[in-house]
């Protein structure tokens, strides 16, 4: 039983003897009964009573030895028991180990029941991008969360009707001959989806990889600060071919 609680064998063996033993003995005699080497004798004997175990004494200038009483044993090991496990309780994982692996998701069924949960999970950060239709299928939980504390920062490609506090929006005009549907969703800076048509098709990718992260919120950042500007300054830029060409191609 010893053995089970972590105690080698050869400690078992000398409590076991010590414990069977009416008069305490000697390392002479342990070594007899208990068939542990004379070798490692004194530094096993040395552990268990270190551990509490086993009782020295001295008589007549020799070391004497008798085992801690059983019950007293069980007390000892269920106490240490539960101290262990209350220090388990107690700590706190050091390092968590994040998945930076990159997914891929196809179906739009599959990526928007991704998207709903990720929105769901969210707490402390939501960055979201679409289009107005998808935009508005989210809308309903990305107010929800706000309301609830988390910080929401939203970008539609076509307006739609709400209360969020950083909600900018986009109206693609009859120059935007390249822009493509999509959908991007950043959770708390740790999580990324992306999504996007591929010969009619949705198809996505989904990671917590902080470099693939970090690029997508900067994405976003990107999209939202072109969308501003070119909303503010929409008449200058439009009488300026040049720089309304290079806008349109940065855009999205």
């Amino acid at each position: 039983m010893l053995y089970k609680f972590g105690f080698s064998q050869y400690e078992s063996k000398v409590y076991e003897t010590l414990a069977q033993s009416v008069q305490p003995m000697d390392a002479t005699m342990i070594v007899k009964y208990s068939g542990v080497p004379k070798a490692k004798i004194y530094e096993v004997i040395s552990r268990m009573v270190e551990k509490g175990m086993v009782l020295e004494s001295i008589s007549e200038k020799k070391k004497l030895y008798t085992a801690l009483p059983i019950p007293l044993v069980v007390e000892k090991l269920t106490a240490e028991f539960q101290a262990d496990i209350q220090e388990l309780e107690r700590q706190k994982p050091k390092k968590e180990i994040v998945d930076d692996r990159v997914w891929s998701l196809k179906a739009d069924a599959s990526i928007h029941a991704q998207i709903k949960q990720m929105l769901l999970e969210a707490k402390s950060s939501i960055r979201y991008s679409s289009w107005k239709d998808d935009f508005q299928t989210v809308l309903p939980i990305l107010e929800e969360k706000e309301r609830e504390g988390v910080a929401v920062e939203a970008l539609s490609v076509g307006e739609v009707q709400s209360g969020l506090k950083k909600l900018a929006v986009m109206e693609p005009n009859e120059q935007h001959v390249t822009l493509e549907r999509f959908r991007l969703l950043i959770v708390d800076d740790a999580e990324a989806i992306f999504a996007g048509m591929e010969d009619g098709s949705w198809q996505a990718i989904k990671t917590r990889s902080q470099p693939f992260v970090r690029v997508f919120t900067d994405y976003f950042h990107h999209d939202v600060l072109l969308t501003q500007i070119t909303t503010k300054y929409h008449d200058v830029l439009m009488n300026d071919k040049e720089i309304m060409a290079q806008l349109l191609q940065l855009r999205y």
